[in-house]
C-alpha cells in the first residue's frame, strides 16, 4: 500500500488545532506527529504533500442529500455520479442520502432501488437513511433487519399529505420500533395538514408567486410540528433528530427539550444561515430558485440559528442538497407556487460557507469542523472512521487554503444545476486538495477521482446520545 505524508499544515479537528504532519498508510491515517518526529517518515514515503500555510481538516460529512430524488413530477438534477463529484470538489468526502419506501411497497424495495442508483456511480463514500412513507406492520418489522444492515436512521414527514405524510399514530409506532432497535428517528417537522389549507387559500386569492411559498409555511407551523414530534419521541422513549430547522420558534422547542436532558437534536442548513425570505421575493420568477421546505425565513431568524449552533442546541449543518434546474424544472410552478419543485443545491458550497462564518467570527475553527464533519459522523454512526483525523480513521482529508478568495457562481461550480443559490457571494477560504480514503481525488483545480470508487457505508447506531 502507498504511504503519503502531509507536511507543514495546521491540523484542525473538533477538539484541537495542532501544527503537525499526517502519515497516511493505504486508506487510513497511520500517525500524526510533530514535524521533527515526522521527518523520519519521509524516506519511506511514496508521496509527500506540502500543506504549508494551509489547514489540514477531516473530509466533510453531509448527512442530508437527495441525489436523483423524484419530486413533483421530475427528479433532482444531480445523479449520484455528478452530485458526489461536486461534493468532493467542495471538500465533502461522505454523504448520507435518503432511500425512499414507495407508498404501497416495502422499505426493502426502496433501499434496493437506491442501491441500484448509487452502485458504481459514487466518487466518495456514501450511506443511506430510509424514508418511511407507508408505515404498517411489515414496514415496522423490516426496520429491525435494515438496522442490522447499517441503515440506522429513519425519516418521516409531518408535511406533504398524499406523498410522504405520516400521521401521529404511524409516527409513534415507528418511534417505538426505533426505541427497541436503536435507530434514530429523523423528522421533517411542519404541520402539512394546516399548510395545505393555507396553500389552497392563497391560490384561490390569486397569490401564486414564489414568495407565497414562505408565507403559507408559517414559522409557527414548523414550531408546532417540532413540539409535537418531541412529545411523541418522549412517549416512545426514542431519540429524535429534527432536519432542516429554519425558524426561531422551532429552535426554542429544541432548546427546551435539550435543557430537559432529552435526546433531541437539530440540524440546520446553509440556506437558512445565508439566505432569507427576500430571495423568495426576487422578481421575474427568480424567487423560484429559492423554494425549499422548510422555507427561507426573515433575516431576524438567523441570529437564533447562529446562537443555537454555538450552544449546540443545533448540532449539525447539512445541505438538504436537492437541486432542480431553473429552466424546465423550477419553471413547472409558473402561475402556481405549490408546483415548484422544493429544493436548493449546495453540496459543493457547505464547507466554504461555514468557513466564511469562521472568517466573520460567528463560529471558531474547531466548531466549523465539529458541525461539518465530526458531529454528523457521530450522529449517524460513522465515527471514528469518518469525521476526524486520527490513527485508524479513514484518510478522508482536505487541505484547505484559508486565505484564497473566490466567488460562488454557477459558471464555476460542479453541481449539475443551472444556477447557484449563492451567486456572487465572496468567500475567503477554498479547498485545494481532497483525499478520499488516502487517494487524491481533487488537487489544485483538477478533479482526478472517478465514479465508482466510493463505497457504501454500513453505519452503526447513533453515537451522540446523551
Amino acid at each position: 500500500m502507498s504511504r503519503t505524508i502531509i507536511r507543514g499544515g495546521l491540523v484542525i479537528t473538533a477538539t484541537e488545532e495542532t501544527r503537525a504532519d499526517v502519515l497516511v498508510d493505504g486508506e487510513q491515517v497511520a500517525a500524526i506527529a510533530a514535524p521533527a518526529v515526522a521527518e523520519q517518515w519521509v524516506s519511506n514515503a511514496d508521496t509527500v504533500i506540502d500543506a504549508s500555510g494551509h489547514y489540514v481538516i477531516p473530509g466533510g460529512v453531509d448527512g442530508h442529500t437527495h441525489m436523483q430524488m423524484p419530486f413533483g413530477g421530475t427528479f433532482a438534477s444531480d445523479t449520484f455520479e455528478t452530485g458526489t463529484r461536486a461534493a468532493a470538489w467542495g471538500g465533502t468526502t461522505t454523504i448520507v442520502d435518503f432511500a425512499i419506501q414507495p407508498v404501497g411497497g416495502s422499505p426493502r424495495e426502496g433501499l434496493d432501488a437506491w442501491h441500484a442508483k448509487a452502485d458504481g456511480q459514487c466518487a466518495i463514500d456514501y450511506g443511506f437513511h430510509m424514508i418511511l412513507s407507508d408505515v404498517g406492520e411489515e414496514a415496522l418489522k423490516e426496520m429491525d433487519a435494515l438496522v442490522a444492515e447499517g441503515i440506522t436512521s429513519f425519516k418521516m414527514f409531518m408535511a406533504y399529505p398524499g406523498v410522504f405524510y405520516s400521521d401521529d399514530g404511524r409516527i409513534l409506532r415507528a418511534m417505538q420500533q426505533a426505541a427497541d432497535n436503536g435507530a434514530l428517528t429523523m423528522m421533517h417537522a411542519e404541520n402539512g395538514i394546516a399548510i395545505d389549507v393555507l396553500v389552497q387559500q392563497a391560490l384561490a386569492a390569486g397569490r401564486t408567486d414564489p414568495r407565497f411559498h414562505g408565507q403559507v409555511r408559517h414559522p409557527l407551523l414548523e414550531a408546532e410540528a417540532t413540539h409535537r414530534a418531541i412529545q411523541l419521541s418522549r412517549v416512545a422513549g426514542a431519540p429524535l433528530y429534527v432536519v432542516h430547522v429554519s425558524a426561531a420558534e422551532a429552535v426554542a422547542e429544541i432548546t427546551r427539550a435539550r435543557d430537559n436532558g432529552l435526546n433531541v437534536f437539530g440540524e440546520t442548513c446553509p440556506q437558512y444561515l445565508f439566505l432569507t425570505v427576500d430571495d423568495l421575493a426576487r422578481p421575474e420568477f427568480e424567487g423560484a430558485k429559492y423554494v425549499c421546505s422548510t422555507p427561507l425565513r426573515p433575516a431576524e431568524h438567523q441570529a437564533d440559528l447562529w446562537r443555537a449552533l454555538r450552544t449546540n442546541d443545533l448540532s449539525v449543518v447539512s445541505t438538504d442538497h436537492c437541486p432542480f434546474c431553473f429552466k424546465d424544472q423550477k419553471e413547472l410552478g409558473r402561475g402556481d407556487f405549490s408546483k415548484i419543485p422544493n429544493g436548493i443545491p449546495g453540496v459543493e458550497n457547505r464547507i466554504d460557507l461555514l468557513h466564511q462564518a469562521v472568517v466573520e467570527g460567528r463560529i471558531n475553527r474547531r466548531r466549523w469542523i465539529e458541525l461539518a464533519c465530526t458531529t454528523p459522523a457521530r450522529m449517524f454512526g460513522l465515527h471514528p472512521r469518518k469525521g476526524t483525523i486520527a490513527p485508524g480513521a479513514d484518510a478522508d482529508i482536505v487541505i484547505y487554503d484559508p486565505r484564497a478568495e473566490h466567488v460562488l457562481s454557477a459558471e464555476t461550480h460542479h453541481m449539475n444545476v443551472d444556477y447557484n443559490a449563492y451567486e456572487g457571494k465572496q468567500i475567503t477560504g477554498r479547498v485545494r486538495t481532497v483525499l478520499s480514503r488516502g487517494e487524491v481525488v481533487v488537487d489544485d483545480g483538477t478533479y482526478i477521482g472517478r465514479a465508482g470508487r466510493g463505497r457504501f457505508l454500513a453505519r452503526d447506531t447513533c453515537q451522540y446520545l446523551i
